[in-house]
């Protein structure tokens, strides 16, 4: 029986030569990034790097001058200023978005209501929960129908240490059903989580060796 490598997966995010200016000031300049499925990826880079207009290019809010993007599957986006209504209760926002959405129920959205532990504020106005709720809130709609891939701008903002532990609950949850997460941070703890760690400066990205390599190379 004939044996070799497996074959490696196709890339469920890619961007090729990406390049942002506004007016005359460049932000991105040629950046490339590859996301497989189940792959954790963080891309770190200093405030004013262009991280969030990287993010908002990746989920195809913002066109680009140059370069491409492309993606397989349905994507999940969570942006670093939770888009609210005020007005509305969590378990609203919850039913607006199963609608947008078409879904069949709000299993899911109840679900990580649960994991991420804010159920109390189900009948809650967004406009009276705290930072660190409303980002809770946030991530759920980004998940509730259950995508290919997730996009998070500067998640852990607001986020006491349970929530953080229990952030990583749910990220482990979507890995371990091949999802991919991509987060845009400007710091970076336990680095061992991420399977690509990759650094944004002077408009390009640089992959750094990831936990998983050097997991490979001492092997």
């Amino acid at each position: 029986m004939a044996t070799g490598s497996t074959p490696a997966p196709l890339p469920i995010l890619q961007a090729r030569d990406i390049h942002k200016s506004y007016g005359r000031h460049p932000v991105l300049r040629g950046a490339d990034l590859t996301v497989d499925p189940g792959q954790l990826v963080a891309v770190v880079g200093e405030n004013g790097a262009g991280k969030s207009t990287l993010l908002k290019i990746l989920a195809g809010t913002l066109p680009v001058d140059r370069g491409e993007v492309t993606l397989s599957g349905a994507l999940g986006y969570c942006p670093q200023d939770p888009v609210l209504n005020a007005n509305l209760t969590v378990e609203q926002h919850l039913r607006y978005f199963a609608a947008a959405h078409r879904l069949p129920d709000l299993d899911r959205g109840h679900e990580l209501v649960r994991l991420l532990g804010y159920e109390r504020y189900a009948r809650s106005a967004a406009g009276d929960l705290s930072g660190g709720t409303r980002q809770k809130l946030n991530l759920t709609l980004a998940l509730l129908h259950d995508p290919d891939v997730l996009l998070l701008d500067e998640p852990y903002q607001g986020f006491d240490w349970e929530t953080y532990l229990r952030f990583w609950d749910v990220v482990d949850g979507l890995r371990a059903h091949g999802k991919a997460v991509v987060i845009i941070t400007h710091l970076v703890f336990e680095q061992d989580r991420f399977d690509l760690l990759a650094d944004l400066a002077d408009g390009r990205i640089t992959p750094r060796t990831s936990s998983r390599e050097q997991h490979d190379v001492r092997a």
